[in-house]
């Protein structure tokens, strides 16, 4: 039976339609799309509503004098620093805190955050011994000789585990300066047997050491507007919120040893050779990686261990932290690289063994140049006079100073993933210089806002090294594994540092696929770009937090992303959109030629379309329906054909039938064959997110439509997005680029001939065809059709 309607009363009730979905959200409408509001901390004098810092905004400083002594035979430290500490706070202070970080390292100062363990199954000898109760003292961590004032004075402090409160002799107020000196010591680790960032590492084939020696002097925590001090215990985990300042630091060693370190060499005259002196002069404005110490004058290094001393000076000023590096086996060069943001000339160096050296001289000093220009172009001009590389068989960063891995085989070969892999971590770790050594946020509260707005960068960074170079992070596709995991193994990334299970995928890459996202997919590359500016220039040598950045974003941009960062930063959900319908609406004329009747033929879907319950439903219910072609159907076409494709419901039409019969045939024939695809969604994740389409059509043309993610802003669990065309549509793609982090693509997909597979590899394929060949023991399929063989 055919239904008359006209068209105008076939407009109003699709619009009516799509009014009851809007106005009546019911139980669909969850939050995903209401502001943060109180989430985020309320903005106020010292924090603005923009993101920008207030115009109260202050923090404090530290500056240091530091003198340190390596007892290369005992594997020891010692130091003395003298400290001042400036209170720009408006607040007095009774007390300061410090960060005794290597306390780590021992058995009876650590932190003690322990996780749970059971029985092993397999075990060795040499892990298998008596629980000591109480622990016994391994002899590492921190120990302090001296603590006084400027005078010299004893202060009274106090040590937890890896803090240290110092009680000040009076109330420091607003604008003033306290003064101490502590003297210290502690016995260098293994770090290769025992872990951590710093320590030694010994190589037996000539028997020596190369030392990183990191978080090796008691450093001021952060006193903030946000959270006053931040002492949470240091577990080996969660980084570091430093304080800036200016340093002045003397590293005696023995003076066969070559030092790295933060800052500027100022004694490089005066430790190195007069050649080795020349060739440091020559590379600091050598356009190519010249050898400062060779390869040659290392190895001879190695066969004999002086007995005398060189003391090496290197200052920097607006770090947050020091680093430095030590060993004989070092090969060091350098080369010059201009920023041109600022026209600043850097030293772009790389220190390294004999066993790094095939990978080491070919790329490493060539990587730092390009991370800290092409960071330049993202964050701000790179500021500092030095960015180094070390290779030390893991990675770690500080202020101009880095630690990475990159060994070649004995032979001096190395595979194609060990040199990515080494040109990435370089990327990364010298990137860290941006995150979070300039724009300092608190990494022991929130990782995410050091290495994942650095891996973001990293991706960027690493593609315009090499177009193809195979990134791990960043891409959407890449974090699919990890968000399609059991809601019980996953945080939000809004998490602290040291409650975080999946802590690579969620600190570092989660954040880095977002905000790609943000950028390819939803803001776009201009309007990201200035935005992500803008946080790097307002917070560089401050000290940011989650919702400066947020704020900043939006603010910067003009782009409301409250959603986005509820759920992707805030919660759990994952990515699942799925193409769950695909209704056809044919015209086609009436047989009778007298007839003025268009029938519009809704299409079943395909057998095997979406094998579910709503499918097989909807098959029981095929519907027609007709609209009578009278004036009103001749206006639709009319105007369609001059682009007006919405007809204003309130208005009377009486469109004389000759403007119709005026069309070309050809447009009338384009016209009466218009079709309309009625498309619709079900977000089986719970993540909204925007929706990406691409449209194949018979004729092989294909057009591509990339609706925002408010479409779900009145039902964030299904909605309906119509098309019409003039020309038979082929096959739907949801998300064909991959761009949104889709857990499940086997549903993104609709075709006409009855596919609705999403097949993007040969294994895919061989999945698809075991599946349908077990089908067929059921009566479905005979096996060799379902494989896909002819009988």
């Amino acid at each position: 039976m055919k239904i008359k309607i006209s068209a105008l009363a076939l407009s109003l009730s699709v619009t009516l339609f799509a009014q009851n979905i809007q106005n009546n959200p019911g139980s669909n409408h969850g939050n995903k799309f209401e502001q943060l509001g109180t989430i985020l901390p309320t903005p106020n004098y010292y924090r603005a509503a923009s993101g920008a810092p207030g115009q109260g905004y202050w923090q404090n400083q530290a500056d240091y004098d530091i003198s340190a002594y390596l007892d290369e035979e005992n594997r020891n430290l010692r130091g003395s620093q003298t400290v001042t500490y400036t209170n720009n706070s408006p607040d007095n202070l009774d007390y300061i805190w410090l960060q005794l970080d290597e306390n780590q390292q021992s058995t009876v100062k650590n932190a003690n955050y322990q996780f749970s363990s059971t029985i092993p199954k397999t075990t060795t000898t040499e892990k298998l011994n008596v629980s000591n109760l109480p622990e016994k003292d391994n002899h590492y961590g921190v120990n302090l000789t001296k603590v006084t004032d400027a005078a010299g004075k004893n202060l009274n402090y106090v040590v937890n585990k890896t803090m240290m409160r110092i009680d000040l002799p009076k109330v420091l107020k607003k604008g003033e300066k306290f003064t101490f000196k502590i003297d210290w010591n502690y016995n260098i680790p293994n770090r290769i047997a025992m872990g951590g960032r710093g320590g030694y590492e010994f190589f037996p084939e000539d028997g020596n050491d190369l030392y990183t020696i990191t978080q090796w002097f008691p450093r001021l925590c952060v006193y903030s507007d946000h959270q006053g001090w931040q002492n949470h215990q240091f577990t080996g985990r969660g980084e570091f919120a430093l304080v800036f300042g200016n340093y002045k630091v003397n590293i005696n060693v023995p003076a066969d040893h070559i030092v790295g370190a933060t800052g500027e060499g100022k004694s490089f005259d005066k430790v190195l050779t007069s050649t080795q002196y020349s060739r440091y002069q020559q590379a600091k404005t050598a356009k190519e990686p010249i050898e400062i110490v060779t390869l040659d004058e290392a190895k001879k290094a190695e066969k004999s261990k002086s007995k005398e001393r060189k003391t090496w000076i290197f200052e920097a000023k607006d770090v947050r932290d020091f680093a430095w590096t030590s060993s004989r086996k070092f090969v060091w060069d350098g080369m010059n690289v201009n920023i041109p943001e600022n026209n600043n000339n850097v030293m772009a160096m790389s220190l390294y063994g004999k066993e790094a050296y095939g990978l080491y001289r070919k790329y490493s000093t060539k990587a730092v140049a390009h991370t800290i220009k092409t960071y330049s172009e993202f964050t701000i001009p790179y500021p500092y006079p030095v960015a180094q590389s070390v290779e030390a068989a893991n990675g770690m960063e500080y202020p101009m100073i880095c630690f990475n891995y990159g060994r070649t085989e004995k032979d001096g070969t190395y595979s194609e993933a060990t040199k990515n892999g080494m040109i990435g971590v370089i990327i990364h770790e010298v990137g860290h210089n941006f995150f979070p050594m300039i724009i300092n946020s608190d990494e022991r509260q929130w990782s995410w806002m050091d290495e994942g707005l650095n891996t973001f960068v990293q991706f960027l960074t690493e593609s315009k090294w090499d177009n193809k170079f195979p990134s791990r992070r960043g891409p959407a596709d890449k974090i699919v594994d990890y968000m399609k995991l059991p809601k019980d193994q996953l945080e939000p990334i809004m998490s602290n540092s040291e409650n975080i299970a999946q802590f690579g995928p969620n600190a570092y890459a989660k954040p880095a696929t977002g905000l790609n996202i943000l950028r390819e997919t939803i803001m776009g590359r201009d309007l990201f770009d200035q935005a992500f500016k803008t946080y790097a220039k307002r917070w560089a040598f401050r000290h940011p937090e989650p919702a400066d950045f947020f704020r900043t974003m939006e603010d910067a941009s003009g782009e409301d992303l409250d959603w986005f960062w509820r759920g992707w930063f805030f919660g759990t959900d994952p990515v699942d959109i799925a193409l769950s319908k695909v209704t056809v609406a044919k015209p086609q004329l009436d047989a009778q030629p007298k007839s003025k009747e268009i029938t519009y033929k809704i299409d079943p879907p395909a057998e095997d379309d979406f094998n579910d319950i709503s499918k097989t439903r909807e098959r029981d219910a095929k519907t027609k329906f007709a609209v009578d072609q009278d004036k009103d159907l001749q206006d639709f076409y009319y105007r369609y054909a001059r682009g007006q494709e919405k007809l204003d419901q309130n208005k009377n039409y009486a469109t004389n039938e000759s403007d119709f019969e005026a069309l070309s045939k050809e447009d009338k024939n384009r016209l009466k064959n218009l079709t309309a695809y009625q498309l619709d969604f079900e977000n089986k994740g719970g993540l909204v997110m925007p929706i990406i389409l691409e449209f194949t059509f018979e004729d092989g043309s294909k057009l591509t439509d990339n609706i925002p993610a408010q479409i779900w802003r009145h039902n964030e669990q299904k909605v309906s997005k119509t098309y019409y065309f003039d020309k038979v549509l082929k096959s739907v793609q949801l998300d064909p680029l991959k761009q949104t982090a889709d857990i499940d693509t086997s549903n993104n997909f609709w075709s006409a001939s009855g596919s609705s597979s999403n097949l993007d590899n040969k294994f895919e394929v061989f999945k698809q065809k075991q599946a349908a060949i077990r089908g067929a023991s059921n009566g479905r399929l005979n096996p060799m059709q379902a494989a896909g063989k002819k009988n």
